[in-house]
C-alpha cells in the first residue's frame, strides 16, 4: 500500500506548479492539476480503538470473568484474542502511551496530571518531538474523532482558558471531542465538553440520561456523518468510556440482571474465573491461580450483616461492564448497517490497566467519604441502609477491594501495581475481516499498549513521520503487532519491556520478569525504593508469576535488576519519585498553578470550572461577594455554586431571600436564610464564613448581608476538608450537574436577575498544611 506521496515530513507539503503559465486561460495551452484532497494510501482501513476504563484481566466473559460481555465476544469471534497484552497499571499514562505509541514516561505521564513535577518523565507534557497518532492520521487524511474519557491535559491547562495544545482537539489531533476532562465523571451528571466547550447534557436521570448512550450516540452521529459525505475518507476513532471507573453507575435494570451472581464471595468468584480461563485457553493449561494478594481480606472475614451490600456492589459493577458492552455493540452495529465494519480495524482493550483497588475494604457508597478522610460516617449500618442506592443518582459508589482482586483473576495485585499482572495485563481483541484472515483465534505473543499506534500506521501502509509541524520525531518505542496477525505461532517479536508507576515497578526480557513492588494501592509509600524486594518469575513456564524464583538465580535477577536501570534511563523513569505530600506543593513539585493570591473574582456565565480553577476555600474563612440585579416580583436561582449533591456548597436566592446551603456528603446540609426578601435593584449581598478553626473540616458561623446590613446568621457543623466533587464545578449564576441543595433542581435553577460579579476571597487562617501527606496521595489516586 504505498503511493508517491512523500509522506515522511508531514503535514504533507503542497508542491508548487511548474509547467507552463499562459496569459488566457482559455489558451489551449493551459493545464493545471486537478485538486486532490490527501487520503492515506489504497486499502487503509478505518480504525476504532475501544478502551474500557478500570477493568482486569478476569471480568469480561471473553476473558474467563463472570461478567457477560457478549459484544466483546462478537469482537472475538471475527478475530483475535491477545492474551499477553499490557497497560501501564494506570489511567493516565496508559492513555498517553496508547495515543503515542510511546512509554508513558517518554511524553511525561509517569503519573496523573494532578502529581506533575517538572522532571521529564512526570510532567505531563507530551514533548512536540512525539505527535500523537490522532494527528499523524490526520495529516494522512483521516477523519478522527475521540469520545469520552480524557485523562492527559496537564491539571494547569484544564480550565476555559486553555492553552489547547494538549486536549484532544485541537492539540491532540483529534478533529471532533466529544467527552470529559479528568479522572472519571457522574455517569448521570456528567462534565461535559464538545471540543472546548463545556455543554449540558441533554436530559436528567429522571428522563433516561446517561452519558455511556449519550457518547455512543454521539459517536453514531459523527461516524454516520463522516461516511455520508466523505464515503471515501477513512475515520480514526477512538471511544474511550467512562466505564468501568467509579461511580459505578447503571441502570437499575442491567444491576438486577446479577441478582445472587455473586452471593458466594470473591475468592470463590477467583476460582470459578480461573476454572474458565483454562476451558477457554485464555491462560496456559498449567496456569497456577496466585494466592489472595496480602492485606486482602478474605470473603470469610466479612461480616455476614455486610456480605448483601458487598454482593450488590459486584451485581453493580457487573451490570456496569455489560452495559458499556451493549453500547460498544450498538456502535459496531451502526458500522455494520454502513457497510464499513468488515474494512474496520478494530482493538477492543479490556481496561487501561488492573481492576481498580480504591474502593476500601468494604467499597462505598459515595467516594468523597474517603477522599475527605471521613470514612467513620459511613459505618457498616450506613452501607447496609443505603444498599440499594448503588449505581443510582443517589449513590457516587465504588466496589469493595476484594471484588478488585477477584476482577484480575489469575494475578497478584491490581491497578496502580505496576509490578504485577494483575495491575498490567489487560485482555485485547482486534478484529479486521479484510485485513486478519483468522477468525476466532488466541495470540499469547508479549504486547503492550505502545504497540497500537505503529500496528495502525503498519495496516494503513503510513510511514512513521519523521517531522510533523517542522520537528523531528522521537521514532516510535511500541512494535507492531500485524506479524502475529495471520501467524498464530510467530516469533515474539517485543521483547523488552519495563513498567513503573508509583514506585511499583518491573523488567519483562525474553520469557523473565523481575518485579518489585513498593505499595500497596491502599497506602502510601513508607519506605525507600533500596528496601523493595526483587521477584523473578519465568514467565514461559510460570504463566500467572506463582513461583518466585529469586532466591535459586540471584545471578539472572542481578542482570535483569541492571537492564531495568537500563531502560530506566533511556525512557525518563529516572529519578523515580516516590514522594507524596512535595508533589502536592506546586512550587516544590515545579508545576504551574493556574490561581494565585487570595481573592478571585468571577462573571455571569462561567462555569464547569475545575476545583484546580477556583481558589480554594477550604479549611479556612472565606466571603463571597455578588454585585446583582433583583427583578421586580423578586428574584430566585443560584448566584454560584461549587460541587454538587454530593458535597459542596451554594449561594442563592430562593423565594426572594437570600440563602447559603453547604452540602456534606449528601449526608446534611446546614442552610441559612436571611430574614426577608430582596428588593428589586441593585444589591450588593455577602457571605461570610468565619472558620472555627481547631484542625482540618471544621465548622463556622455564616454571616448573610445586604450591603452592611446582617439579614441572616446561622452555622455549618462541619465542612469539607480535601475535596468537594470529583468532577462538579463551580458554576456562576447557575448550578449545572448534580444540586448542590435541595430547594432547586438539576435544571431550571439559573438566577433571574442579573449578575454583574462575584468575589471570592478567602482568610489567612488557613489550616490545611495539617493534612496527611498519605492522605492527599490517596486522594490523587482515587481520582484517576
Amino acid at each position: 500500500m504505498s503511493d508517491e506521496l512523500q509522506r515522511g515530513a508531514l503535514p504533507i507539503a503542497d508542491l508548487a506548479y511548474t509547467g507552463t503559465v499562459t496569459y488566457d486561460a482559455t489558451d489551449p495551452d493551459t493545464h493545471y492539476p486537478p485538486i486532490t484532497p490527501i487520503r492515506p494510501p489504497e486499502g487503509a482501513p478505518n480504525v476504532l480503538v475501544v478502551l474500557i476504563d478500570d477493568t482486569g484481566f478476569g471480568a469480561s466473559s471473553a476473558f474467563g470473568g463472570p461478567v457477560n460481555t457478549p459484544n466483546f465476544e462478537r469482537v472475538a469471534a471475527a478475530g483475535l484474542k491477545y492474551t499477553r497484552f499490557h497497560t501501564t497499571a494506570l489511567c493516565s499514562p496508559t492513555r498517553a502511551a496508547l495515543l503515542s505509541g510511546r512509554n508513558h514516561h517518554t511524553v511525561g505521564m509517569g503519573g496523573i496530571t494532578e502529581i506533575a513535577t517538572s522532571a521529564p518523565g512526570y510532567n505531563s507534557i507530551r514533548p512536540n518531538s512525539c505527535a500523537p497518532l490522532a494527528e499523524t492520521l490526520k495529516l494522512n487524511g483521516y477523519s478522527t474523532a475521540q469520545f469520552g474519557k480524557c485523562h492527559e491535559v496537564p491539571v494547569w491547562q484544564s480550565s476555559p482558558v486553555g492553552p489547547f495544545d494538549q486536549w484532544p482537539s485541537p492539540g491532540g489531533g483529534f478533529e471532533h471531542f466529544y467527552g470529559f476532562i479528568g479522572g472519571e465523571t457522574n455517569q448521570w451528571y456528567p462534565a461535559i465538553y464538545e471540543g472546548t466547550t463545556p455543554v449540558e447534557p441533554w436530559g436528567t436521570p429522571e428522563e433516561g440520561y446517561h452519558f455511556m448512550a449519550d457518547m455512543t450516540q454521539k459517536a453514531i452521529d459523527w461516524t454516520r456523518q463522516q461516511k455520508a459525505l466523505a464515503p471515501n475518507k477513512p475515520f480514526f476513532t477512538y471511544f474511550a468510556p467512562g466505564a468501568t471507573h467509579a461511580p459505578h453507575h447503571v441502570p437499575e435494570e442491567w444491576a438486577d440482571r446479577y441478582k445472587g451472581t455473586f452471593d458466594q464471595g470473591w475468592d470463590a468468584v477467583r476460582e470459578e474465573t480461573f476454572a474458565r480461563q483454562k476451558e477457554l485457553g485464555v491462560i496456559a493449561a498449567d496456569s497456577v491461580l496466585t494466592e489472595r494478594s496480602a492485606g486482602i481480606p478474605s470473603w470469610d472475614e466479612m461480616d455476614d450483616a455486610l456480605k448483601p451490600v458487598l454482593a450488590r456492589e459486584m451485581e453493580v459493577y457487573a451490570g456496569y461492564l455489560e452495559y458499556a458492552d451493549h453500547h460498544v455493540g450498538l456502535l459496531l452495529d451502526a458500522l455494520e448497517e454502513l457497510d464499513v465494519l468488515d474494512d474496520t480495524l478494530v482493538y477492543v482493550i479490556i481496561g487501561d490497566n488492573g481492576a481498580s483497588a480504591e474502593g476500601t475494604m468494604k467499597g462505598t457508597t459515595n467516594e468523597a467519604f474517603t477522599i475527605n478522610h471521613m470514612n467513620e460516617l459511613e459505618d457498616d449500618a450506613y452501607l447496609i441502609a443505603h444498599k440499594d442506592e448503588l449505581g443510582t443518582p443517589a449513590s457516587y459508589n465504588h466496589y469493595a477491594i476484594g471484588w478488585a482482586h477477584a476482577m484480575d483473576t489469575p494475578y497478584q495485585w491490581t491497578k496502580q501495581v505496576a509490578s504485577h499482572w494483575g495491575g498490567t495485563r489487560n485482555g485485547t481483541i482486534v478484529s479486521w475481516p479484510n485485513g486478519i484472515a483468522a477468525r476466532g483465534e488466541i495470540r499469547s505473543q508479549f504486547a503492550h499498549v505502545i504497540d497500537i499506534a505503529p500496528t495502525v500506521l503498519e495496516a494503513a501502509g503510513i510511514p512513521e513521520p519523521t517531522t510533523v509541524h517542522g520537528v523531528t520525531q522521537r521514532p516510535y518505542e511500541g512494535t507492531p503487532m500485524n506479524y502475529s496477525f495471520g501467524e498464530a505461532d510467530a516469533e515474539e517479536r517485543h521483547t523488552t519491556q519495563y513498567f513503573e508507576m508509583l514506585g511499583n515497578r518491573a523488567i519483562f526480557h525474553k520469557g523473565w520478569t523481575a518485579v518489585a513492588k513498593h505499595k500497596d494501592p491502599w497506602l502510601g509509600s513508607d519506605h525507600g525504593l533500596d528496601d523493595d524486594v526483587w521477584e523473578l518469575y519465568n514467565v514461559e513456564e510460570d504463566w500467572t508469576q506463582s513461583n518466585d524464583l529469586a532466591a535459586a538465580e540471584p545471578e539472572r535477577l542481578a542482570h535483569l535488576q541492571r537492564l531495568f536501570l537500563i531502560q530506566a534511563a533511556r525512557f525518563n523513569v529516572l529519578p523515580m519519585d516516590i514522594r507524596s505530600a512535595e508533589r502536592f506543593n506546586e512550587e516544590i513539585a515545579g508545576r504551574p498553578a493556574l490561581v494565585h493570591g487570595t481573592s478571585q473574582t468571577l462573571y455571569p456565565g462561567m462555569k464547569r470550572l475545575s476545583e484546580n480553577s477556583v481558589i480554594n476555600i477550604k479549611n479556612k474563612s472565606f466571603t463571597v461577594t455578588a454585585t446583582i440585579d433583583v427583578p421586580d416580583g423578586g428574584g430566585s436561582g443560584v448566584l454560584i455554586a461549587q460541587g454538587g449533591t454530593y458535597g459542596g456548597w451554594s449561594f442563592y436566592v430562593h423565594e426572594g431571600t437570600l440563602r447559603f446551603a453547604y452540602n456534606i456528603l449528601g449526608l446534611s446540609t446546614d442552610v441559612t436564610t436571611s430574614e426577608q426578601a430582596l428588593s428589586p435593584g441593585r444589591h450588593e449581598v455577602r457571605m461570610h464564613f468565619a472558620y472555627a478553626g481547631g484542625g482540618l473540616g471544621k465548622g463556622g458561623a455564616v454571616t448573610l448581608s445586604d450591603g452592611d446590613t446582617v439579614v441572616g446568621e446561622g452555622s455549618v457543623e462541619r465542612t469539607l476538608p480535601f475535596f468537594f466533587s470529583m468532577d462538579e464545578t463551580v458554576d456562576v449564576g447557575m448550578d449545572v450537574g448534580s444540586p448542590v441543595s435541595s430547594d432547586y433542581g438539576s435544571t431550571g435553577n439559573e438566577f433571574t436577575g442579573k449578575i454583574a460579579r462575584v468575589v471570592i476571597d478567602i482568610g489567612d487562617d488557613d489550616h490545611s498544611h495539617l493534612a496527611d501527606p498519605h492522605h492527599l496521595m490517596q486522594i490523587a489516586m482515587t481520582r484517576q
